[in-house]
């Protein structure tokens, strides 16, 4: 299941927004920095309305979505890599997820005390991104330390070592890990180390929902700020998140209508996300139960079938395949069949957006 984890400064509305699209979480929001300790952690379930067409088709007896975890940590402030307001308790909590939403403040509220005592984006950006790359920093030069000794005697720990120096000199730059151009082998070292400025961000720009359509000049600072750091920026209104939860469904698109958007921030977190990570989607359909599985771009047939079990990646035979949108033009599996639409796929197919399959496989 992809974490994400909910960070920024305290007072932004992280958990306002993990409240929102976590309907049934129990995070306090409340006007002061550090509220939340522990970290608050939901399941949600991935929008996605494919889902409800082949169940239709298929006659399902239940839709299963896929689903993404969202931590809400604490919030961050200036000093937190030496421990400020318990940050490295908070650190540790986003070594742990797989991707980082970062909640921007992009809007102004008297009634909202900001720990800076004014609202600048870019300060802080500035402010989180500082406190990652020094915590990344310092875990980095703790590994040279132990690694030179045994680099005396290994080539392998030389090579970390000569890896490790090159990220280390790019952050006493300023620079984050996504910015440094590593090959294969030098990403594969690193990896264990969940360095935090290697994570993929999304920044969430928290505007009022007055602005939610079009943004406004805070948003634009962090755009301007995500493109030179390899990172997307997702409008969202924490403020509209929260009344969407309180609206009966049939309500909600009326809602977002008249607000001038055609979705709310959960679709377009995740969106972006799935973007972010390379993520695909791929179905199984059947009378007992319509699913949607998420696996990485580039996935075999047999990599695809290994997500739902081990034993169907061991023994796979085959995968019965059909396009989402040409099982939907058709009607019916049978249909389709009869058309040509639906392919016998072997071990070296890629799986593709959208497929929907049926795997054959030995026991």
């Amino acid at each position: 299941m992809l974490r994400a984890g909910i960070v920024g400064l305290p007072n932004v509305g992280k958990s306002t927004l993990f409240n929102a699209v976590v309907a049934n979480a129990k995070a306090e929001a409340a006007n002061f920095p550090f509220c939340t300790i522990e970290p608050n952690v939901g399941v949600v379930a991935v929008p996605d309305e494919r889902l409800n067409v082949l169940s239709n088709i298929a006659g399902s007896a239940q839709i299963i979505p896929a689903r993404v975890e969202f931590v809400d940590i604490a919030g961050l402030v200036k000093g937190a890599s030496q421990g400020e307001g318990l940050g490295n308790q908070f650190l540790s909590h986003i070594r742990e997820v797989d991707a980082i939403v970062h909640v921007v403040r992009c809007f102004e509220n008297d009634d909202i005390i900001h720990v800076a005592g004014s609202v600048d984006p870019a300060r802080d950006i500035e402010i989180i991104n500082l406190e990652l790359g020094l915590s990344d920093l310092a875990q980095i030069d703790r590994r040279i330390d132990r690694t030179r000794k045994q680099a005396r005697t290994s080539k392998d720990a030389q090579f970390e070592v000569t890896v490790l120096e090159k990220l280390s000199a790019a952050l006493n730059e300023g620079k984050s890990v996504r910015q440094v151009s590593l090959t294969e082998e030098e990403a594969e070292i690193i990896k264990g180390l969940g360095l935090l400025t290697n994570k993929p961000i999304i920044y969430a720009a928290n505007v009022s929902e007055d602005d939610l359509a079009t943004g406004n000049d805070f948003v634009e600072k962090v755009r301007q700020i995500a493109s030179g750091e390899n990172a997307q920026v997702v409008i969202v209104s924490a403020q509209v998140e929260a009344e969407l939860v309180e609206l009966p469904e049939a309500d909600k698109a009326d809602f977002l209508e008249s607000l001038g958007v055609k979705e709310g921030g959960l679709k377009s977190l995740i969106r972006a996300t799935y973007a972010l990570l390379g993520l695909r989607t791929y179905f199984t359909s059947g009378p007992k139960e319509t699913r949607a599985w998420t696996i990485n771009a580039g996935m075999s047939a047999p990599q695809a079938a290994g997500v739902i079990h081990s034993d169907f990646e061991r023994g796979f035979i085959r995968a019965e395949t059909v396009a989402y949108d040409d099982l939907v033009t058709t009607g019916s599996m049978n249909a389709a069949k009869e058309k040509g639409l639906v392919r016998s796929e072997g071990k070296e197919y890629i799986v593709k957006e959208g497929d929907v399959m049926l795997f054959r496989f030995n026991v």
